[in-house]
């Protein structure tokens, strides 16, 4: 088992109720990574549902209050369960603060048409690339522990804080102990990257998730362990909010995921 796979798994506890352990190894600034804990609830709906057939096809989570690192509780409800889809709900809880709620769809595959308008972007292989996410000359109290969890490759968009004329960035990234892409990495991957803004924006503030949904659009090879690509843009920052579209590749052009994400700015004082 993988740091991952240790420090995302969820036990039952009997009645739609999993047990699970927060650790500071995903922690950015003072509390958990978003993605992160998406990944944990995604385990605990993916035994809710108890069916290999019925793949995760919309994930959304709203982030209520910040976590410390220990034990988490997660409720699952099953709000319905047809002939090929099951919706479910979730509730992560830290003593009697409730942290996140998630609203999911699992379903088996379902007739119609296909096509695909996305483009992968066409970048260098992660091999030819050794561009850090965050530069060296950072200090270490500016690097969030979580960054030693994955191995990433900057490929597209602005350095951060440079002020670039757009809020795209990207690269390719795998955890730093590779393994099997699955639906609770993808939702790792979907909040695991610098946020696109700070390519465009440069000031003393941060962001923290208001929501997340992921829309998982196809399953990887199986036992697919290499690079995904991912890229990551943002159109309008007003009101102290901004948005971040994103999507996540394999390395030979399958779409996996698309994500969107609502962030609160923050002044960091």
């Amino acid at each position: 088992m993988t740091r991952f796979d240790t420090d995302t798994a969820v036990t039952p506890i009997g009645a739609g109720r999993y047990a699970a352990v927060l650790d500071e190894g995903w922690w950015i600034s003072t509390g958990p990574n978003g993605g992160y804990l998406a990944a944990v609830l995604m385990n605990a709906l993916v035994q809710a549902v108890a069916d290999p057939e019925r793949s995760c096809r919309s994930f959304t989570t709203h982030y209520l209050s910040q976590a410390v690192a220990g034990p988490v509780v997660i409720e699952v409800t099953t709000e319905r369960s047809g002939r090929s889809m099951t919706s479910l709900s979730a509730r992560l809880l830290q003593g009697e603060r409730l942290i996140a709620t998630v609203l999911a769809a699992f379903s088996r595959q379902r007739p119609g048409p296909e096509f695909l308008d996305p483009v992968m972007p066409d970048v260098a292989p992660p091999e030819e690339l050794d561009i850090a996410v965050f530069e060296p000359s950072l200090p270490t109290t500016a690097i969030p522990a979580m960054v030693e969890r994955y191995d990433q490759r900057w490929a597209l968009g602005h350095r951060p804080f440079s002020r670039g004329a757009a809020a795209h960035i990207g690269g390719w990234i795998r955890l730093a102990e590779p393994r099997p892409v699955d639906d609770a990495l993808l939702v790792a991957y979907a909040d695991a990257w610098m946020p696109a803004i700070f390519s465009r924006e440069a000031g003393a503030w941060g962001i923290t998730t208001v929501d997340l949904t992921v829309h998982i659009r196809s399953t990887p090879p199986v036992g697919y362990d290499d690079w995904c690509l991912v890229h990551f843009r943002s159109a309008m920052s007003a009101d102290g909010f901004c948005e971040e579209d994103g999507e996540i590749w394999t390395r030979d052009g399958q779409l996996l995921a698309q994500s969107r994400q609502l962030a609160a700015i923050i002044p960091v004082r």
